[in-house]
């Protein structure tokens, strides 16, 4: 039994190490498609040999795999990483669990249908939960392989999940014929058909990627959009001790000054120009020239017309009632209440200033899941939560020119994880995206580097160029294909220069949304309700 416990603990480690690889390490995702073998192989051995509290076994190997690859949480808060890696590793236990379940009542193959489909349902609806941290989407994890996804454009990132899973199963079935003899009594046919279908499963969208890959060009629509990038390299955690606002402004408006050169070189195309998250905190909704940054950008862009900023702000709506206008509202002082946003604005010599306010906000530090409940109880602590709110829906902004206005997407920060979210950019118009960020909360570790990897997928499933803005790296341009280009170094000022492509094209991806978790949620309700059923009655139903 000792023997057998320490070959269980071998397997759980090679599960989390296996899956922990794809994230680490660049071009390794294909490790994602025999990672999950370890922890089935676990569950069989150990329910086979009648080991006890096997849920300790899989529990552990998700923490470990949490952990491994987003410890780095922890450098921006200790709490909100240990909850991260815990909690995440939770559900995804909880899910193992009901698997384990199923295998009481569903027969043969069923039951790991059902553990594939169920987890898939889980990530899909993860996407739109109050706490969300989908970070670890099983199809994320050939972010750092984009030869290999291109098909991305079709499916999305959850496309990647359910051939992850496929793979998995498909192997490890493999496994259990060959260990239990039943290979040996399939007649030469069946035999054959396994072979090809594992042929298909795991070559099949190597080769599909390859074509698109090798053959895909860069659409274009109109002139490329000419974008300048820049990088202040401002520490977050000393920003307003160290520097002043009008300090900050100056370090980026002489990074601007030198990047343009004189207004009279400037052509009559459009220019945008990017800042990055969070960039500034004195703005204030719909009376923008009490903002110092606002005024100072606009006056720089006075005798540049047809340059536009495109800059982030913590900022804030100010409403005068007797009473609490909202759940997330904060008292300031004479009946006046405050609201707070993560927001992106784009401005232009003309005066004229479009706003986004960030939607998908990080649970805590940026917002109060169910506010109904947790701002009350956050009133208590002391107002320690994030209260920001976003926008119900997308907007996009637009750069404008004398001759030309080009529609642009602004993604902030935690946005570009949200695939589907994502696509509303698209939906809403935008030709060219844009990401602005503050990844250096978590100093440099794998965090940031992933971040980064997570844009390129959501370059293949719209085909959207993007020009990234991060305050202290990495910045970059990534084209069509969710190549990096230009990328900036980490912890350094840096001004990057590029054209972007326009595109107007709509992707699969884009027009049909996200068909694979559809499909895998609607399934997945269809056997939750079989399981259900014989729950209630009891039975042990053959499948």
């Amino acid at each position: 039994m000792k023997r057998q416990k320490i070959l269980l603990w071998i397997l759980v480690l090679l599960f989390a190490v296996f899956m922990s690889i794809p994230f680490l390490i660049p071009h390794c995702g294909f490790f994602a498609l025999f990672g999950i073998v370890p922890l089935l192989c676990m569950e069989r051995v150990a329910s086979e040999s009648g080991v006890k509290r096997i849920w300790i076994y899989h529990y552990s190997a998700f923490v470990l795999w949490n952990a491994f690859t987003t410890f780095w949480v922890c450098n921006a808060t200790v709490g909100g990483g240990l909850f991260a890696v815990f909690a995440n590793a939770l559900q995804m236990s909880l899910i193992f669990g009901v698997f384990r379940l199923s295998k009481r009542h569903f027969k043969g193959i069923l039951p790991y249908v059902f553990l594939m489909v169920m987890w898939i349902a889980w990530e899909r609806a993860y996407f739109d939960a109050d706490i969300s941290w989908p970070w670890l989407v099983l199809g994320n994890s050939f972010a750092r392989s984009i030869a290999s996804i291109q098909w991305y454009e079709y499916t999305g990132a959850l496309g990647g999940s359910l051939w992850i899973w496929a793979c998995n199963l498909t192997l490890f079935g493999l496994m259990v014929s060959l260990s239990d003899g039943s290979w040996m009594r399939f007649n030469i046919k069946a035999k054959a058909a396994a072979a090809i279908w594992t042929l298909l499963i795991f070559a099949g969208p190597f080769i599909w990627s390859s074509v698109i890959w090798h053959g895909y060009e860069d659409k274009s629509v109109g002139e490329p959009l000419e974008v300048y990038v820049f990088q202040p390299n401002i520490d977050p955690y000393n920003k307003f001790q160290a520097l002043t606002q009008q300090q900050q402004n100056n370090i980026i408006i002489s990074q601007m000054e030198d990047a343009l050169g004189p207004a009279d070189t400037l052509g009559s195309a459009p220019v945008l120009m990017l800042a990055p998250e969070t960039f500034t905190s004195d703005i204030i909704t719909g009376d923008y020239p009490t903002s110092a940054t606002w005024r100072r950008f606009v006056s720089f862009l006075q005798d540049r017309p047809g340059v536009n900023i495109l800059f982030g702000a913590s900022s804030y709506s100010v409403f005068s009632s007797p009473s609490r206008p909202s759940h997330t509202a904060r008292q300031m002082r004479d009946g006046r209440w405050l609201e707070s946003h993560n927001s992106a604005l784009m401005v232009d010599g003309t005066r004229r200033t479009e706003i986004f306010h960030k939607n998908k906000l990080v649970v805590a530090v940026e917002k109060t899941p169910y506010p109904a409940v947790f701002c009350k109880i956050d009133d208590w602590l002391g107002g320690v939560m994030g209260r920001c709110v976003g926008q119900d829906s997308v907007s996009v902004m637009h750069c404008v020119s004398p001759d030309d206005t080009v529609t642009v997407g602004c993604a902030i920060c935690y946005e570009s994880v949200y695939g589907e979210y994502y696509t509303e950019y698209v939906r809403k118009g935008a030709e060219v995206m844009t990401i602005i960020t503050n990844d250096a909360w978590w100093g440099n570790t794998p965090g940031y580097r992933q971040h980064l990897s997570y844009a390129s997928l959501r370059a293949i499933e719209t085909r959207r160029s993007i020009a990234r803005c991060a305050n202290t790296g990495i910045s970059c341009f990534i084209d069509q294909r969710g190549e990096i280009h230009d990328a900036s170094p980490w912890w350094q000022k840096a001004v990057l220069h590029g054209k972007v492509e326009r595109n107007d094209e709509i992707t699969f991806f884009v027009a049909h949304g996200d068909i694979s978790g559809r499909v895998c949620t609607f399934v997945f309700g269809l056997l939750a309700l079989a399981l259900f059923a014989n729950l209630c009655t009891g039975g042990r139903r053959k499948s």
